[in-house]
Parts: structure tokens; sequence; C-alpha cells
């Protein structure tokens, strides 16, 4: 279910922590190096604030310079590390990826949600299986990841179609569900189900199958998921193989939690 928060009162509120945190989410694979014009339009701040924002990130260690473009330094990782060295869940799950990929000869992964994505804060696999993972902090939209569909199926109907209105499916396979009336199919019948199953969605010659994690309050938390190469076993016998094992997991980590 996804959470409304609710408004913070304004003498709390630091507008300068929020542009900086907005300056540095604007750098992606597609925009490694920014001028300031550009960060100042991907952000919707004024280009003089934007280079003073720049500036102070600068001399912070953030972001490197040459007098005209911008970019991001090895500094950064430390505001994403600080997530994986002080949060509970991630450390929690190891124990269960380490059985699950062991058991299972791929990849097996905790996420949670943010916003539209699916975000990976631990994981275990096999180098056998090079061809099918993530690493730690990779990001992928909900849909296309069987993580994200079983979080989405725990979601209202009015959530699932707020979520899927306007959104624009990108084809990553010729098996991609591209259309909102596809992506809804997949989340139902993981609603159905209790647990999801995507094949070939991101990849071509890769199954997902995944089960959301919940605290003993039902509070949806995340989701534990496993890849594995197809083309071995039908989908029928990955299944039998692969969620015994999940909801094993999921059933003790809702005791944990």
């Amino acid at each position: 279910m996804q959470s409304n928060k609710p408004p913070l009162n304004k003498k709390d509120w630091i507008a300068g922590l929020e542009k900086g945190l907005q300056i540095i989410e604007a750098f992606n694979d597609t925009h490694p190096r920014l001028t300031a014009s550009t960060a100042a339009r991907r952000t919707g701040i004024t280009r003089t604030a934007t280079r003073r924002y720049l500036r102070t990130l600068e001399h912070l260690g953030y972001v490197e310079s040459d007098g005209h473009l911008f970019w991001l330094t090895p500094r950064v990782l430390r505001l994403g590390w600080s997530y994986f060295d002080s949060a509970k869940i991630p450390r929690a799950v190891q124990p269960y990826l380490q059985r699950l990929s062991l058991s299972l000869g791929g990849a097996a992964y905790f996420a949670v949600m943010d916003e539209n994505d699916i975000v990976f804060v631990a994981r275990d696999g096999s180098n056998l299986v090079q061809n099918v993972g993530y690493v730690l902090g990779a990001r992928i939209p909900a849909n296309l990841s069987s993580a994200g569909i079983a979080i989405l199926s725990t979601y209202s109907p009015e959530e699932v179609d707020h979520w899927l209105t306007g959104r624009k499916f990108v084809p990553y396979s010729p098996f991609t569900a591209t259309t909102e009336d596809a992506v809804r199919e997949l989340i139902n019948k993981a609603r159905s189900n209790g647990y999801a199953l995507l094949e070939q969605q991101i990849a071509q010659r890769v199954r997902g199958i995944a089960v959301p994690i919940r605290t003993r309050d039902g509070i949806v938390v995340g989701s534990i998921s496993v890849s594995l190469p197809m083309g071995n076993e039908t989908t029928e016998n990955a299944v039998a193989r692969t969620l015994p094992l999940l909801r094993e997991a999921e059933y003790a980590l809702l005791a944990a939690f």
C-alpha cells in the first residue's frame, strides 16, 4: 500500500537541502556531466542558484568540475551506503538470500519500492548466473521486475489504477508488457496467486519469481525475488521448486519484523 506522508511543518523545512539533493539526483546515465544551465533546466532551479549549489557541492567533494561541466565523485556513494550500513531489513534478509541462491542456482534479491522504481538493497548470487543480476542499489521500473509486481499486487485496485495511469512502458525485450492492461494483468495474477512470476520482461531467457514481505502488522516492507535462467526447466517446475523456499523466507521474516 502506498504511503501518504503528512505535510511538513514550514518551520521544519530546509529548502536549500531539498534543492541540493535535487541537483545531485539530476545526474544519471544519460546526463553524467552537466553544465549549470542544464542542471537548472532539469531541476527547475534558477541558473544562478544552481551554479552556487554546484560550487558548494564541489567544495564539499561531491562533484568535480572543469570550470564548465560538473560531474559526481565517488563521495556521493556515502549517501547511499549510509542506508545499507544502518538499515535493519537488508541485514536480516541476507541469510535467506544466501540459502535461496545456493538451493536454486540463481540470484536472490531483496528489493524495496522507491516511488515508481524497485531498488535492490540486498542480494546473493552465484557467479554461474553472471548474466542474470543487479548490483546493490540498482533500480529498475517496478513493472519490469517480479519484485515490483509482487509489491504492486498488495496495492488496492484504486492504487494500482493510479500507479498505472499515464505511465509509459518501454519495451526491453520482445516480451515486455507495454500497455496498462497487460501490466494490470500481471499485477492481478500476482494478487490472485500470492506470488509474482515474470518471464523475459527485461531480458530474454530470464525468469523472475517473487513474494512480498510484510511485518507482523501487515505492512509491506519489500519483496524477496529470485532470477533464474530459462531453458532448463518448465515454468511449472521452476515455480514448484522455488515457491516453497520463498514462502519459508516470507514466514520467517514475518516473525522477525
